[in-house]
């Protein structure tokens, strides 16, 4: 009996002594968390939203999905003025072959050569976080993103270079975290409201606006977005020259209403990337295949292949077909 008593007595020791270190460990780290936020961030943020952060990060150190992943390291620099977060990808094909493009949009314009079919192409892509602590449940954030998207005639010589395409993107988001696990992996959402345009005059404006809903489904080395959307309905133009009204009123019949995308990587070096939009109803839609790998440094080679419709704005309502070759500065994940 007694015997049995000192097992016991020294089972809850060691079960006590390794609690203690847990805490001490997880201790130890939140300390060097916050004072690693506290030398990055600005000097009016509150030590209240260093710690909150410190511990969604310090309880965040396990085996988390890809998403998870890229947020959590995001998340050290969220307080830092100095840091851009990046939104979507970042990237420059400094050669794109294009097959064709929507020549009659450029009718009455002389900035386009019709016979113009290599062109550069980039985007930037950022967003920046609009609260310091968590709104209604850890881990979540709502957000401001901002995504340019150019397709620029660089070896158009003899019309001086232009620019044919720049698309804006503005957006605001929510991102809710959920527990919700499909297979043994994680969930999260996204609500946003966002608008695209591309900041041309008279008949070559275009624009929509929409309201989407994101869901995401994550693994250690993937992510599938499945995003469908509402269009924010315009009041008709009055004339073809109206300033005001809908641009593009069946610009849903070819962009549809879901867009479905996703990455891979193996092994933090080698990423592929798919993007599907579809209208069911048309049957028109797009497809997007991307391919990373690494050069140097950051630098990592990007191969960005597009076919359908919609790549532009401009180019909404016309078929094309694009290759791009450059590099990517920052992946999906």
């Amino acid at each position: 009996m007694f015997n049995k008593i000192l097992i016991a007595i020294l089972l809850l020791s060691s079960f006590q002594a390794s609690a203690n270190r847990e805490r001490n460990l997880k201790q130890q780290k939140l300390n060097t968390c916050l004072l690693e936020q506290i030398k990055s961030s600005a000097e009016n943020t509150q030590i209240s939203a260093l710690l909150e952060l410190c511990e969604q990060l310090v309880s965040a150190d396990k085996d988390d999905g890809a998403l998870t992943e890229r947020l959590n390291a995001e998340r050290k620099n969220k307080f830092n003025p100095y840091t851009i977060t990046p939104h979507r990808m970042n990237y420059i094909l400094p050669v794109s072959y294009i097959s064709s493009y929507n020549e009659a949009a450029y009718q009455a314009s002389q900035l386009v050569d019709p016979k113009q079919d290599l062109e550069a192409k980039f985007q930037i892509s950022f967003k920046v976080p609009l609260n310091a602590e968590s709104l209604f449940t850890q881990g979540d954030a709502l957000y401001f993103g901002m995504t340019l998207k150019s397709w620029w005639q660089v070896y158009g010589n003899e019309i001086s270079k232009p620019f044919r395409e720049t698309n804006y993107q503005p957006e605001v988001f929510y991102y809710l975290p959920v527990k919700w696990q499909i297979w043994h992996t994680e969930t999260s959402l996204a609500f946003g409201l966002e608008h695209q345009s591309n900041g041309r005059e008279a008949h070559l404006s275009r624009s929509w606006n929409r309201a989407y809903m994101s869901i995401l489904v994550e693994d250690a080395d993937w992510l599938i977005n499945l995003r469908p959307w509402w269009r924010l309905p315009e009041s008709d133009k009055k004339s073809e020259d109206d300033p005001n009204g809908d641009d593009n009123p069946d610009i849903s019949k070819y962009m549809g209403y879901f867009e479905l995308t996703g990455a891979y990587r193996v092994d933090h070096k080698i990423q592929g990337q798919f993007m599907l939009r579809q209208n069911l109803a048309t049957g028109k839609g797009a497809l997007e295949l991307g391919f990373t790998y690494p050069i140097w440094g950051r630098l990592r080679g990007y191969m960005q292949f597009f076919t359908g419709y919609g790549e532009s704005l401009i180019d909404y309502n016309h078929s094309q077909q694009r290759f791009g070759l450059g590099i990517a500065l920052t992946d999906r994940l």
